[in-house]
């Protein structure tokens, strides 16, 4: 039994070391996916949150910088924020542990040299080298049935090769943009119209459940804005409603919502150019009251909807939350968010998730998450030694393996 401090610090930090983590939402692909998994040194560098950092101090025109080749990015990238300054961010940081723990010399500060690992490396070897590395052995993709790309390779029979890579459906079009999304259930053979009436929602369904099966999607996912909710008479709450609760039920998959992006707040950025809000609670006490007998996993992105959300959580068993999205990944506020959950709600949550969109991403945000997340297992489990109460390494195991993989696939009931 475990009774002392370090005696407790040694076995979480092995338990921690060994856990495989099944990181619920990403959007990295297998190499039957080809060009639309991006991995390597300058992608690492052109990751759309060091492209906002870089333009912090630089005063290049937008659209100049992104007619330049993916390399030039990079370079400028890491001149700016990495040799320049010091890479204080957690996105710069990131790319220093990529680095380390690939075996590079970081103290080299070589762009060639690090251009010079990849070239020997395929598709395939990094994939493996980088779930070795990330002590990652299954993760969920982001499969966007509206991009014309990806819809052709799951029609080609691709896209499941590699058992690590689970499907979740991504209908952000769907809820968003019905007005062009519908042309291409229309294209797909389903009788829908512009205006959702008719058979419409029918043919909705069906395209939906189609896909699901086709996939062997976890979950329906869709990134939403601030104001999102189910109370008016929009077209979004009819399909909300009318399609995907439905479909869910159906099919025994959980609905997970992303809930405070405000898209485009700068629109030259691109993909660096959304930002956040905060959101109201009652859409999700509403979805959760209402249709109990689905599942719905949350993550939101304002920092100050954390605490209600978890409270809300407590309310709910068909409500799983995860993750700390986006914004919210840096250690300081991770670290404060783990441990108000695990305050509020025990060890039932999902703490984490990469969102990572390049493949080494899964280095560093596993490698970093596992520390932060470790450091407030180790504080909470010294108060209960502090009581008098004994640990097992087995109970240990068991935690961690909890919030690192079982209990999202426990909610999932698969």
């Amino acid at each position: 039994m475990i009774r002392d401090p370090q005696q407790l610090r040694t076995i979480l930090q092995n338990e921690l070391s060994r856990v495989k983590v099944t990181d619920v939402h990403t959007h990295v692909f297998p190499a039957d996916f080809g060009q639309m998994l991006l991995f390597g040194i300058d992608e690492v560098l052109t990751y759309h949150y060091l492209i906002a950092e870089f333009f912090r101090y630089s005063d290049m025109p937008y659209g100049e910088f992104y007619k330049l080749p993916k390399e030039k990015q990079a370079d400028l990238i890491w001149q700016t924020l990495f040799l320049d300054r010091s890479p204080v961010s957690e996105a710069q940081r990131g790319a220093l542990t990529v680095l380390k723990n690939l075996g590079l010399d970081v103290q080299s500060r070589s762009l060639g040299e690090y251009r010079e690992y990849y070239r020997s490396r395929t598709m395939r070897q990094q994939i493996d080298t980088v779930f070795s590395l990330a002590g990652v052995d299954e993760v969920v993709m982001t499969n966007d049935v509206f991009d014309p790309q990806e819809r052709a390779i799951w029609k080609s029979g691709a896209g499941k090769e590699d058992p690590r890579f689970k499907a979740a459906l991504r209908i952000d079009p769907l809820l968003m943009d019905y007005a062009n999304s519908h042309k291409t259930i229309q294209a797909e053979g389903y009788q829908v119209d512009a205006s959702f009436g008719g058979d419409s929602p029918a043919e909705v369904r069906r395209f939906l459940t189609d896909w699901i099966r086709r996939m062997d999607a976890l979950y329906m996912a869709v990134s939403l804005p601030p104001d999102f909710n189910i109370s008016d008479n929009s077209l979004r709450t009819r399909i909300v409603k009318e399609c995907i609760l439905p479909v869910c039920r159906e099919q025994d998959v959980a609905f997970a919502l992303m809930i405070g992006v405000k898209k485009l707040v700068n629109e030259p950025l691109g993909l660096a150019g959304d930002s956040l809000g905060k959101a109201d609670l009652g859409v999700i006490e509403e979805l959760c009251t209402n249709y109990p007998k689905n599942k719905f996993l949350v993550t939101m992105l304002s920092r100050e909807n954390q605490h209600e959300l978890a409270i809300t959580a407590r309310k709910y068993r068909n409500l799983m939350i995860f993750g700390c999205w986006w914004f919210l990944n840096n250690p300081s506020i991770v670290m404060e968010i783990t441990k108000m959950r695990l305050e509020t709600l025990g060890l039932s949550f999902i703490p984490q998730h990469s969102d990572a969109r390049v493949l080494e991403h899964l280095i560093y945000k596993w490698d970093h998450s596992k520390a932060l997340i470790g450091q407030v297992l180790e504080e909470k489990y010294t108060d209960l030694l502090a009581t008098g109460w004994t640990l097992s390494t087995e109970e240990i195991r068991r935690d961690v393996e909890a919030l690192f993989r079982d209990n999202f696939h426990r909610f999932l009931g698969r």
